[in-house]
Formats: C-alpha cells, structure tokens, sequence
C-alpha cells in the first residue's frame, strides 16, 4: 500500500535478517516491492515449497495473480459460467471495454505455470492447477461487503476477490522428476465434483493426508454458491472426500492441523438465523466521540464501519463457532462460544491451541486490526488455561514508524518448543518518541508451567524496536531490532533458556546498506513440522543467503558462517551469464541429525534474460567446496515474441553527483544507429533514504528474466517501444534533515539525468517519452509533468493520490502530519500545481481502490483540477476494481487506454531537436 512503502521496506530488510520473506500483498497488487527482483523470486519459490520455506502448515493460499487480455478491436460477448472460464480459453470482452493491440494481449492471456509443493517428507510433490490469471469483471462485481477494513463475499462468508485452483495432480519426488508434472506421469485428485473451486491446500504432517477447501464456481450451470466446504484427499489413493457437513467461515481463520489426524475449524455458527435487514428508518446517528481530549491520529483508512447497521453486519458475517474433526472418523468436537476468531494456532506437540478474537467496542475511524482483542490458551479440547492478552481498542497508536500497540504483541509458538509461547511488549507506551531502555521485552512461557500459575520469563530486551527472533535451541537464538528514523538494525545472539546470559552483537549495520548485506539464516525442519536455524554441525554455524548487491549487480550466495568468530567462508555464489539463488534446505529429513556440508542438499533456481527460472537441487560434498546440481523443471518460455528482447543495466548521474541506475529494454532486432530513437516509456517508483551512498547503490541484476506481468510496462517492448524500467529516483536526506522538503528539487533532477542518458544512447527523445506509474509513482508522473514537463510527451498515473490535504497525518514515508509539515504537504502536492501541467495527463483508477490514501476521489477531483484550467486529460475510472486491477476486461482496457495515450501523444509528435 502506498502508505506502507517505508514499514514495508524495514520490514523486508528485517524479515530477510530473520530468515523469513514478508508477506505477500497480492489483493493490493505489486506496486510497492523494495525490490522487484526478491518478490519475483519469493513468488517463484512459494510455487515449489510451502512446506520447505518454513512455513509450519505448508500452506498455499491462492495468489491473486495479475495478468492481461487483449485483441485487435472492441468486442462484446456473454462470459462463459466461471468454472468454464477456469477451463477455457478467456472470455471476449462484455460491451464498453476495449481492448489492445493483439500482439500486447497474447502475452497477456499466456497460460499461468501451475504451483508446486514438495510434501513434509519430501516423498510427493503436489501440483495445484491455476486458472487464467485475470477473471472475468462479473467474479468482481458479486456482492461485497466492505466492514472495518475488510472486504467480504457474503454469499461463502469469505474474504472476496479469492483466487482459486481448479485440480491437483501429485507424483512421487524421484531423480527422474520433471516439473511441470505431465498427466501419465502423475495422479490426479479424484472425487471434487464438478463446477466447484480449491482453496487453502496444506499438507497433514505426516505427508498422508491433503485439507483443502471447495466453492461453487457460482456459474449458470454450477451449485449455488455457499461458504466453504472442508475436504481431505488419502495421498495414498488419490481419493477425496468431504469431511464434514458443517461449513466454514474464513473471513478470518479457515483452519488448522492440530496433528496428522485432527484439524481445528472455524465454522459458520450451527443456527445461525437470516442476516441482519437494512432498516428502513435508520437506528440512529453515526457518531463519534472524543469528548475526553484524548490524541488519536490515524491514516486515511478505507472500507470502515459506517453506523450500527454496519456493526450488526461486521459481527454477522465474522462470527464463528470452533471446532476439532477428526481426519479418520469426521467426529467432531465443539470449542468454546460463538465469538469473533481471528486466528487459531496449535502448539507445535498438538497440545495446546492459541486462540484470538476481537471484541467491542468497535470504531468507525479504524480498521479491525485495532478493535479490542483477546489472546487465550486452551488445551486442544477447548478449556481455558490462561488468558494471555486483553488489549483495548487502539486509538492512541501515533502515526510514525515504530510505533506499535500497547501489551503483548506477535504472540506465536516458539519453533524450538514443544509448546512454549513468546511475546513482546513495548516499555515505551507504544511511541517511538518516548525515551526508554529497554524499548521493547521479549517474554516466553511455556504452557504447562502456565496452567500452574507461573509469570512470562522475560529473555531479551531492545533499545529500538523489536522485530522478532529466529529460534534455534535453548542456548542459541537470533534477536533483531531496527529503527526506521536511522535506517540502522542490530541481530543479537542469545540463549533463550539460560536466564542472566548476556547477547552478543552478530550484526549492527544500516538496513539500507545493500552492499553490506550480510543475508538471511538458512532454517531446517523439526520433528514437530517447525522450523528453526539450521545450525551446521550441531555448532554455532549458520548457513547464511544473501542477494549478493554489488557494482555489478546481484550475486546470490551460500556462505557459512561462525557466529563466534564472525568469519564466513563463500560456499557458492551465481555467477554471470545466470541469475542463480538457493532457498530451502532439502538434507534435513533426519531431524535428530545436524545439517551437513558433506550431505547439504538445497534448493535453487536459476534463470537468465532469455531463460525462465528452472528448478534445481544443488548437492554439496567436501565440507562444501564441490557441488552437482540436477535440474527438476522445464518451464516453457512464457512470451516467445520477446524472447530476444533487449536488457541492459544503465548507470548515470545526477547533477548532484549522486550514482542512478535503471533497467533498460528494448524490443527485439533493434538497432539505435539503424533505427534512430524509439517512443519510450519511463516507469517508476520513488524511494526515500538517509544515505546517499545506500540511494545510489545497484540492487538488481542485469541477468534476471524479466517477469511480465499483466500491466507492466514490459508490454509495450510488444509495440517496439523502449522501457526504462524502474530507474533511480531517490529522495535523500541525511541526518535530521527530511527527504520531502527537497522532494520536488530531487525528482526533476532524477528525471533530467535520466531523459538525458536516454538521449545521449540514442534511444530516446523527449518529444516522444511517456512518463508513468502506479500509485505512489502515479503521484510522481503527475508531478514530473508539473514541474519539469519539458522532458516528456505526456504522462500515465494509475491509482494515484495527488492532494496530500486528503492525507493529513501521513503518507509514503513521511511521518510528519499536514500541521507539522504544511508547505512540505502544499509543494508536493500535483493538485497544488494543476495550472502548471501543460502536458496530456492519463488518469486511472479502481472506482473500488482500498489502499489506504489513495480514494478514486483523489483522481476525480485532480481531473476536475486539470479540466478547469484547459489543461489535456482523460479520467477512467474501472468498476469493481481495486488498487490492482485484476479483471480480464480491466486489465485489457487498461492497456488499451495506455497503448492510445501513447500513440496519440508519442509516436505522433515531431522529434525534438534538443540536445541533451
């Protein structure tokens, strides 16, 4: 989300210091990764391995892919049901969408590779088959719910816009396994009835059983649609079956294996009557109260409770009843009262089971995430065993980075215990500006002491903000801590279990530093379906991975590293003409036995500009100095028109002096001294930092296949376009001074050096460059064409926010409110400056866009902005869309609105005689 970009960007530096990738944000789209190339890579591995990742259910949520659609003309035609869509070829487009140029839709429209799962002993690999990445507008305009932050399809009582799987084929993981799984070499599922949807597959532990979900396609010809149906499948026999009558509720939880036989469910509440009837007279006023004076900021939250009627609907629609089945027999067991779960987590023994829900009262100004909320520990037959957190509705949380909520926070299972819980709780009232020491207090406690009555074991304290730990043993851990304001991390080492032990600093550095990344820590498997750090030997070694950024470009390696001595030895490292990175640890089956160079398996990928990503297993021998590798996959090549395309890493500076760099493409056969400059398209992102070195830094690789997705600029290399892909623009400010009181100086700048570079290459004129981007890059096209219009032919902002009065306590990352930073606010706002953009501006947005500041108002009123001063504009707003666009019909009048913008604009106007 745009708001999020720079927690987003701490998160992922300190998700990667803990060896785990942050989450993925696939309802909100793609626009705001800290770096593309690591999402691209998560997403390529979260294909394979769920299970191998570290991720103790091996779930595969569906992924809300995004693709593309198109054609040479307009086109009407009725959809097909929506399980044939699933299954055939993508309908045409319904009446009133347009779409490209042929050569742009057939990228688009190419068929999505299936996801992969290896099973918990490595003995299957599972095969989940996608349906055409982009669903028709109608999945988009079903009814929808959208209560206190969360948007909900009231029909199957489930987060809507789900994605889905429509089958799953499996075969046994041998040294002749080739990826993607051919149909007479595997199995298929058997017994899901037709017209019905998959979602949430998982692994049981023992590898024997597959859970999944099933839904109505809700086409003409298919079952009514309803909540979820539970299933499992015997991976022994292939056949599938319902496991019980009751249905789920997975607005929030869905369910959980509790062990290899039993599952802990959220069901739809047995009884629960017809859903509450809009009043015709209303139950009264909306009001909201703040009659004690107390402080509470909050950002531009969208999709909130709107009055009574929409509280009564929230605790309608999240209710649900617990419950344990029984894989074996389908008995099941109630757990406690109706109540608002949010999430049930067992023990990693089976024994017990973490169980939250929220609780009133509610508020109209926030999301759910902040309602008051509950945390308890339960036996696995549902008897309290203690009440771990009782947190109030949290108003007072300030709106800077590191601020946090009051009480016990990240509770979760520790991964080295059977069943020992672990926590922090911040000493600083939850603001960063509050001095103290410690700042944030790691506690555990394990929960049999808890049903004896024993207090939480404080293990650690921080003096910034605490991040987490990796778990490894008793006597070794890894503690992190970050700052936003510093950009500065710290990753201890300590002894959980030894109390009075000092930690140890293993890393203390800036996270932006990428040359200096020292990588993530490798984990293994437990005995329980964890995992933890796979400590080499059984001794203080860590097998550490990193993206390898330097001069030249990522480089992944494999290094091990002594944490004692703080020496590291390369084991591996990609090298040149591939892009190459390991991920998870494939030698670790035997979990009473320590992980080995001598027998370390793991898993990677390797690709290059013209080669997809295929799968391998690297084996290593002699202490790790030698290695095979055997490759597992044979992806085809998903857009052969560019298969030849153009790719080269350009680096240039700004006037300041300050290293830039972007991704240049070009479309196949071309020839800048045979064909003379190109119309261009120029798409980007910019980002904050504290340093200038870290801003100028190289995070990409010049040998990366370059991922097209539905609406990426990629797309019009199709058109014999250029595409600077994502070039520098940061805004820098180094110690107290803040990045946007310069915003406007360093984006022109940026913008300048890099027409001039394009100019001086022979590639580009500014007479015939397009500017673009995608929500907080839509802000910056806006702005570039305000106040440095000269560089560019027109302009392209999709989904942006352009009058930052509308976002007054915050956006991006900027912490300051409107009140503290009142002509920051003014000159960075497009809208400010409406009169001054001369240059045709292309405005689109998601009439449905749930990013938080970003309200298709923003768009609607900057057109109007535009109009009023004569200034050249188109506004399209896209029903049912969101802040990604996701529908096939969306997608391709998108790109059909961009491909006309710049053909009128760029491929029409004389060539400059500017020199650069």
């Amino acid at each position: 989300m745009e708001m999020s970009l720079a927690g987003r960007q701490l998160g992922t530096a300190v998700a990667r210091a803990a060896g785990r990738r942050p989450a993925a944000t696939a309802r909100s789209g793609a626009m705001l990764p800290s770096s593309a190339e690591h999402q691209r890579a998560a997403a390529r591995l979260g294909r394979l391995l769920s299970s191998l990742g570290g991720a103790p259910q091996q779930r595969l949520p569906p992924s809300a892919a995004a693709a593309g659609e198109s054609a040479a003309a307009s086109a009407a035609a009725a959809p097909p049901s929506a399980a044939a869509a699933g299954r055939s070829a993508a309908p045409a487009l319904a009446s009133g969408y347009r779409l490209p140029p042929k050569e742009i839709a057939d990228i688009v429209d190419a068929p999505p590779e299936p996801l992969l799962s290896f099973s918990p002993n490595r003995e299957l690999v599972m095969q989940l088959s996608r349906p055409p990445s982009n669903p028709p507008v109608s999945e988009l305009a079903r009814p929808e719910l959208k209560l206190a932050g969360l948007r909900i399809d009231p029909e199957t009582f489930s987060r809507s816009r789900m994605s889905y799987y429509t089958g799953i084929t499996y075969a046994p993981f041998t040294d002749d396994l080739v990826m993607p799984l051919k149909a007479d070499e595997s199995h298929s599922i058997k017994g899901i009835p037709e017209g019905y949807w998959i979602n949430y597959v998982t692994w049981s532990p023992d590898s024997k059983t597959i859970a999944f979900t099933l839904r109505s396609a809700g086409g003409d010809n298919d079952p009514p649609r309803q909540p979820l149906e539970l299933w499992v499948a015997d991976m022994a026999t292939g056949q599938a079956r319902r496991l019980m009558e009751h249905r789920l509720n997975s607005t929030f939880e869905d369910y959980d294996w509790v062990d290899s036989d039993t599952i802990v469910a959220a069901i739809i509440p047995p009884g629960l009557g017809a859903p509450p009837r809009k009043p015709l007279t209303p139950l009264g006023p909306k009001i909201e109260d703040n009659s004690a004076g107390r402080k509470s900021q909050a950002r531009t939250y969208p999709d909130l409770l709107q009055g009574p009627y929409d509280e009564h609907l929230f605790d309608y629609y999240c209710q649900s009843q617990l419950v344990t089945v029984k894989v074996s027999t389908g008995e099941v067991a109630t757990l406690g009262p109706t109540r608002l779960y949010t999430a049930t987590s067992a023990s990693p023994d089976g024994r017990y089971l973490l169980v939250s829900w929220l609780d009133r009262p509610y508020s109209y100004s926030l999301p759910c995430g902040r309602f008051p909320k509950k945390v308890q520990l339960w036996t696995r037959d549902g008897t309290l065993v203690r009440e771990i957190a009782d947190l109030p509705l949290a108003e007072d949380i300030p709106t800077a980075f590191d601020s946090c909520r009051k009480g016990p926070r990240g509770i979760e299972w520790r991964d080295d215990k059977p069943a020992e819980m672990s926590w922090m709780e911040c000493q600083d009232g939850g603001d960063p500006a509050v001095a103290a020491s410690p700042r944030d207090i790691v506690y555990v406690l394990d929960a049999d002491e808890a049903a004896k009555g024993a207090d939480p074991r404080p293990i650690a304290g921080t003096d910034m903000r605490c991040r987490g730990v990796s778990w490894g043993t008793g006597d070794f851990a890894l503690l992190y801590e970050a700052e936003w304001k510093s950009r500065r991390s710290i990753t201890w080492v300590i002894a959980p279990d030894a109390p009075g032990a000092e930690k140890t600093v293993l890393f203390d550095r800036s996270y932006e530093d990428a040359y200096t990344d020292p990588g993530s820590p490798a984990s293994r498997r437990t005995k329980w379906g964890t995992y933890v750090l796979a400590l080499v030997d059984g001794e203080r070694k860590l097998l550490m991975q990193g993206s390898g950024a330097s001069p030249e470009g990522n480089k992944p390696f494999l290094d091990l590293l002594h944490v004692d001595t703080k020496e590291s030895r390369r084991i591996w490292q990609s090298s040149p003409p591939h892009y190459e990175y390991t991920s998870s640890i494939l030698s670790d089956l035997d979990t009473d036995r320590p992980v080995t160079l001598d027998s370390l398996r793991v898993l990677a990928s390797r690709e290059s500009v013209t080669e997809p990503p295929q799968f391998y297993i690297k084996s290593f021998s002699a202490d790790g100095a030698e290695h095979s590798e055997r490759c597992i996959s044979a992806f085809p090549h998903p857009y052969p028109s560019l298969r030849d395309l153009q790719k080269e890493i350009i680096k240039y500076k700004r006037s300041d002096g300050l290293e830039l760099n972007g991704t240049l493409y070009l479309p196949p056969g071309y020839d800048p001294a045979r064909d003379g400059p190109l119309p261009t398209l120029l798409w980007a992102y910019p980002r904050e930092y504290k340093n200038k070195e870290a801003a100028g830094q190289l995070r990409k690789s010049p040998h990366t296949f370059p991922g097209i997705g539905s609406t990426s600029p990629l797309l019009f290399l199709a058109r014999r376009y250029a595409v600077l892909d994502g070039p520098g623009f940061p805004i820098v400010a180094e110690g107290d001074e803040e990045p946007n009181d310069t915003y406007i100086e360093q984006l022109t700048d940026c913008a300048r050096a890099a027409v001039e570079e394009l100019q001086r290459r022979g590639v580009s004129d500014p007479a015939r460059i397009a500017v673009g981007g995608h929500s907080y890059g839509a802000f910056m096209a806006a702005n570039l064409l305000a106040h440095a219009g000269e560089l560019f032919a027109c302009g392209i902002a999709r989904s942006g926010a352009f009058n930052r009065t509308l976002t007054p306590f915050g956006f991006q990352a900027e912490e300051r409110s409107y009140w503290e930073a009142l002509d920051t606010y003014t000159k960075m706002s497009p809208f400010t400056h409406a009169d001054k953009i001369k240059k045709p501006l292309l405005l689109i947005h998601g009439e449905a866009d749930n990013n938080t500041g970003t309200f298709p108002m923003q768009s609607e009123r900057f057109y109007q902005a535009l109009k009023g001063h004569g200034g050249t504009a188109r506004l399209v707003l896209l029903p049912h869309e969101s802040h990604g666009y996701s529908a096939r019909e969306s997608v391709m009048h998108t790109l059909f609105e961009m491909d006309r913008w710049m053909s009128t604009w760029c491929l029409g106007a004389p060539p400059s005689t500017d020199e650069a």
